[in-house]
């Protein structure tokens, strides 16, 4: 049977492209569904100012733990503190779970920055923050589903100067299922579902 990849970051552009009708005419100018598009025909998109700067700030932490690390680089303070929290972690974890949902077999896959005693964190980049930023996000649901061990999530958010951590347990955490659910019933209804089985089919 035929195994169907799906990330937080397909279901997050999803969510993001259909926030105002989930139904809109394909046909009609929108950004969002332009982007979400590409990423279900994964296609190469290129590197945004934000997502270059929080690449770069994660390579830093990672530098830091590994005891390098730029200390006249700006950022340096902040990310020495994420490095700090994320200290005896494993990083770069990559995980996945099959699971099926209306007859489809789904294997989500995602790839943690650090797990540590049951409790996987994630590091982000933002020039704005405030609390509870990350509480509609799909990545805290869908890491919970994949990593059934794990008990509670943490975002380590840093603008480069200060860092907070936004914190949600296993308990409080809805279930993802249903917003599979929903993202498989619109491919089917908007006639998308073939684009999906073609560029997200997972290998044997």
């Amino acid at each position: 049977m035929a195994r169907y990849l799906l990330t937080h970051s397909l279901l997050s552009s999803w969510l993001y492209a259909m926030k105002d009708d989930p139904y809109e005419d394909a046909t009609t100018e929108k950004d969002a569904y332009a982007e979400f598009m590409a990423t279900l025909r994964r296609e190469r998109t290129p590197t945004t100012e934000a997502m270059q700067n929080g690449i770069d700030f994660e390579d830093l932490v990672t530098a830091i733990t590994h005891g390098a690390g730029d200390t006249s680089n700006d950022w340096y303070k902040a990310a020495a503190e994420v490095a700090r929290i994320l200290d005896g972690s494993l990083l770069q974890v990559t995980a996945q779970k099959e699971i099926q949902v209306g007859g489809t077999s789904i294997l989500l896959y995602g790839r943690l920055d650090a797990l540590k005693a049951g409790i996987i964190r994630d590091i982000k980049f933002s020039r704005k923050y405030d609390r509870g930023k990350y509480i509609k996000s799909t990545q805290h649901p869908v890491y919970l589903e994949i990593v059934p061990e794990a008990t509670a999530f943490e975002y380590v958010v840093s603008n480069g100067s200060e860092v907070w951590t936004e914190r949600y347990e296993r308990e409080d955490t809805p279930s993802i299922i249903p917003t599979i659910e929903a993202f498989l019933d619109w491919l089917r209804d908007t006639g998308n579902m073939e684009i999906y089985q073609e560029k997200w089919m997972a290998r044997s």
